[in-house]
């Protein structure tokens, strides 16, 4: 496993040390997307306090990945089924001659 660094990222003026094996510049870009989330919440005027903003933003950010996982398994199944579709026509070819 590779080793931890200490990294600081800055949320909603908030300072905070997050140990990660990926590069400074990749766990600062997590930061502001999180940031950029939350201050699009703020944006809309319906939550000011900044636990509120960060928990909201938690939780649109969860829908996200969970709707890509979602997308990405139906993606998966799709080509396994055109594969074994693929298999079946070649197999009978093959076995044709």
């Amino acid at each position: 496993m590779a080793e931890s660094d200490k990294i600081e990222v800055e949320i909603l003026g908030q300072r905070y040390i997050v140990r990660s094996s990926e590069s400074a510049e990749y766990v600062r870009t997590l930061a502001a997307y999180v940031e950029k989330r939350a201050n699009e919440i703020r944006g809309s005027g319906a939550v000011q306090d900044s636990v509120r903003l960060l928990a909201l933003a938690s939780l649109y950010i969860t829908d996200e990945l969970f709707r890509l996982r979602d997308e990405h398994s139906m993606a998966d199944q799709v080509a396994s089924d055109r594969l074994g579709a693929l298999r079946e026509l070649l197999d009978a070819v093959v076995t044709d001659k």
